[in-house]
């Protein structure tokens, strides 16, 4: 039997069973699951190991690489920004980045780079994983670029470059890098143990990802010049990369922010919560409020899936993630299967973490059984009573 540390209420007890039930299996190698409400952890879950060899077992302070859901956590660098009045989410980028106004695109708002729709997904060819850690030269090359469609009109996932966009605009208004901004400004001040760009320091206790299964259809065959295969291939993420220092040390804020459940539940409880967590306020209710706009929905052009945008987050979309409830609920899933559900209806956050990656590229069959059990457990819970 596989040991799983940490508190559950008893409430979540589902929960708990359904984690425990796939690391005895063998289908989740090490993992975590944190549920927050009301901004208080009610479930706080670790397990399994951080090796394949299963010699080494997950720890209290084990991160890994969350992959998409780093996005999020660029996402509140510029609501920050925003909620200050220093960056306004209807004022188009170049107002801020001058440069970004070549070839077509003065009038891509920044609410378009939050919600992926600026028509600006990936980089033109040639360019390879590498040629990416270096934020500054990266996010010249895309100021430079024409967009691929006509911006505002569709989404198309911004899979790789999100964080050079973003972290371009913060870095022109504040002068930081998106990981120092990230760390200064939301990591420290909430107490989270959540990195983009994670230093060697750190690099003793993460879990190394073990890839997924290929995926089931072949690239080669498509439109070499179509959005979705630029999208995914350029440039291409080397999931031999992912665990070298190199990659976890450069700050891709789309893609390599290292953390585990609890640190992704306690910053995200800032947008389940109103924008404060333990008393640390970093958003207005107002600001919050922005999230939940809804900026596009339809077919994405990057992923060719039905997908819903807000600022920031994905919005539920009865298809794609029926699990994902209706209302006022921002989420987001990282590569692999890494998931987090901002329910601000009922004031709660779930996130989940793991190294061995699921196929797919949005959540996993384990994501959602995580996820549905926690949906169980609010549905006939007084939360109030929780504790």
């Amino acid at each position: 039997m596989t040991t799983m540390h940490g508190m559950c209420d008893p409430r979540f007890d589902a929960l708990r069973d359904e984690f425990a039930a796939r690391l005895d299996s063998g289908e989740e190698l090490g993992a975590s699951i944190c549920v927050m409400l009301d901004g208080e952890p009610v479930v706080d879950l670790w397990g399994g190991h951080v090796d394949p060899d299963r010699t080494e077992p997950w720890r209290r302070d084990t991160i890994v690489n969350v992959f998409s859901i780093t996005k999020t956590m660029t996402a509140l660098c510029a609501l920050v920004l925003a909620d200050r009045n220093l960056l306004d989410l209807d004022r188009p980028v170049a107002h801020y980045w001058p440069e970004f106004a070549a070839n077509g695109k003065d009038d891509v708002l920044v609410r378009h780079l939050l919600s992926h729709t600026s028509g600006v997904s990936a980089w033109e060819r040639p360019v390879e994983l590498q040629d990416i850690y270096n934020t500054d030269e990266a996010a010249a090359r895309l100021a430079g670029q024409p967009p691929w469609w006509e911006p505002g009109t569709a989404s198309g996932y911004h899979a790789l470059n999100f964080g050079h966009l973003i972290g371009e605009l913060v870095r022109r208004i504040d002068g930081r890098s998106l990981g120092d901004f990230f760390d200064d400004e939301i990591a420290r001040p909430v107490g989270a143990d959540f990195h983009i760009g994670t230093g060697p320091e750190h690099h003793g206790r993460i879990a190394p990802i073990v890839p997924p299964p290929p995926l089931e259809f072949d690239l080669g065959s498509l439109d070499q010049d179509s959005v979705l295969v630029k999208t995914l291939t350029c440039p291409l993420l080397d999931m031999n990369e992912v665990n070298s220092a190199s990659w976890r040390q450069a700050q891709i804020g789309a893609a390599n922010g290292h953390g585990n459940a609890r640190s992704i539940a306690r910053i995200q409880s800032l947008v389940s919560c109103g924008g404060e967590v333990d008393g640390v306020r970093l958003l207005s209710p107002s600001t919050v409020e922005r999230i939940f706009d809804e900026q596009i929905d339809g077919v994405d052009l990057g992923i060719a899936t039905p997908l819903r945008f807000g600022i920031g987050y994905g919005l539920p979309h009865p298809v794609t993630v029926p699990t994902v409830r209706g209302g006022k609920v921002a989420w987001w899933a990282g590569f692999g299967g890494s998931m987090l559900v901002n329910d601000a209806d009922n004031r709660m956050t779930f996130a989940y973490a793991m190294n061995a990656m699921a196929p797919g590229l949005i959540g996993s069959d384990r994501s959602e059984a995580y996820l549905r059990a926690t949906n169980e457990a609010l549905a006939g819970t007084d939360k109030e009573a929780i504790g």
